[in-house]
C-alpha cells in the first residue's frame, strides 16, 4: 500500500521529511480492530511535534498521522458496531501506525460513523479537535454538554485554531458567554463565525479588554495556546472558584500558588490520547462523543472546521500542510484527499 513516512527527523523543507513509500498492508483485523481504507486525513499540531527535527533514525519507516476518514473494509471478531462498506471517522492512537497510508488499523471503540452531509475531507477535519474540545469542557472541566454554560462566561484563548474553532461552538450551544481571542482581521471574522459573542487580542493586556467587553472576571478559560505565557494574566481575569483547561504542556515551570489558590481556582488537563494510550475501561467514549458530534453537524448545529484541501495525499502535500502547521497561522482544518 501507499504511504507517507519519515526514518529520520529532519526540518519540513528537507524533501526526506516525509517521504512516498509502499509498505505491506496491515493484517487482518482480529479483535477490536477493524480495517480501514483510508481516503482523507487532516493535520494537527501534534503530527508537526511528533516530526519535529531530533537525532533519532527509525529502522523501518515510521506513518504518522491521526484524523482520517475512509471505508471499513475488514472487522475483528469482537466488532459489532460497524459493518464492511460503513463510512467512518476517528482520531487514532499515538501508539499505533498512523493514518497516513492508504490502509489502517484502528481500534472500531475510537471511530464512529462519519457526518453524512460532509465529504471524506470535511470529515476528516473534525474528530481531533472536536474530541479535545468536548473531554475538556464536558468531562474534564465537568460543565454539562447542554445547558452548563447558561449564567456562564469563557475565556478561548486561541479561538482560531483547530480545537478553538470546535470549543467556542459548543460552548456557544451549552450556553456560554463566549470571549475568543484572535489577533488578525482573518482570525477575528472566523472566531465570529464560529459564534463568539466577543472577540480580543491575545498580544495585548487581556484585563482591559476584557473588561471593555463587560467582563472584569470570567468564570472558566481555555488556554488552548502558550501555557506559560498566559498562566498569570489568566489567574487574574479567572473568578474565584473558576475553571481552567490546558492542553499544551508549560515549557518552563509554573507557580500554582496565589492567584490560583487564593481563587480556589481548578486546572483540568486534556490529551485526547490518553484513553487509548492507556487503554483505559471507557475507551468507547471517544467513539460516542463522535457519534454525537457527527449527529450535530448533519443537524446544522455544528459548523464543520475544515478550510482547505491541499490536494492528494503524498508526501510533497503533507509537507506543505506541516509547513503550514509550523507557521502558526493556520485558520481551522487543512485536509488531503485520495491517492495520487
Amino acid at each position: 500500500m501507499k504511504a507517507v513516512a519519515l526514518t529520520r527527523y529532519l526540518p519540513i523543507d528537507d524533501p526526506d521529511a516525509l517521504v512516498d513509500v509502499e509498505l505491506p498492508d496491515p493484517p487482518a483485523p482480529s479483535g477490536h480492530d477493524v480495517l480501514v481504507r483510508v481516503d482523507a486525513i487532516s493535520v494537527n499540531p501534534v503530527d508537526a511535534k511528533l516530526r519535529a527535527p531530533k537525532p533519532a533514525v527509525e529502522a523501518s519507516p515510521r506513518v504518522l498521522g491521526f484524523d482520517a476518514a475512509g471505508v471499513v473494509e475488514a472487522v475483528g471478531d469482537a466488532v459489532t458496531s460497524f459493518d464492511v462498506g460503513d463510512r467512518v471517522y476517528y482520531a487514532g492512537d499515538v501508539t499505533r501506525p498512523g493514518s497516513n497510508a492508504q490502509r489502517q488499523l484502528v481500534d472500531a471503540r475510537l471511530i464512529a460513523l462519519a457526518p453524512t452531509s460532509l465529504d471524506p475531507a470535511q470529515a476528516a477535519a473534525l474528530p481531533l479537535t472536536a474530541l479535545t474540545a468536548w473531554e475538556l469542557l464536558f468531562e474534564r472541566m465537568g460543565f454539562d454538554a447542554e445547558r452548563g454554560g447558561v449564567g456562564h462566561s469563557l475565556l478561548v484563548i486561541g479561538g482560531a485554531g483547530g480545537v478553538g474553532s470546535i470549543a467556542i461552538q459548543l460552548a456557544r450551544r451549552a450556553g456560554f458567554t463566549v470571549i475568543a481571542t484572535a489577533s488578525r482581521d482573518a482570525t477575528v471574522a472566523w472566531c465570529r463565525r464560529m459564534g463568539a459573542h466577543h472577540v480580543i487580542d491575545h498580544r495585548q493586556a487581556l484585563g482591559p479588554q476584557l473588561e471593555a467587553v463587560g467582563h472584569r472576571q470570567v468564570d472558566a478559560v481555555l488556554n488552548l495556546a502558550d501555557t506559560n505565557r498566559y498562566w498569570q494574566a489568566i489567574g487574574e481575569v479567572v473568578a474565584p472558584l473558576g475553571r481552567i483547561g490546558l492542553v499544551v504542556g508549560p515549557s518552563a515551570s509554573v507557580d500554582i500558588g496565589d492567584p490560583y489558590k487564593d481563587k480556589g481556582i481548578s486546572l483540568h488537563w486534556e490529551f485526547m490520547f490518553a484513553r487509548a494510550k492507556h487503554r483505559t475501561a471507557d475507551m468507547a467514549r471517544q467513539g460516542e462523543i463522535l457519534a454525537r458530534v457527527a449527529a450535530l453537524v448533519d443537524a446544522g448545529e455544528l459548523v464543520c472546521t475544515w478550510t482547505q484541501t491541499l490536494g492528494p495525499i503524498d508526501a510533497a502535500h503533507l509537507r506543505e500542510a506541516h509547513r503550514r502547521m509550523d507557521a502558526g497561522t493556520t485558520i481551522g482544518k487543512l485536509a488531503l484527499a485520495g491517492w495520487t
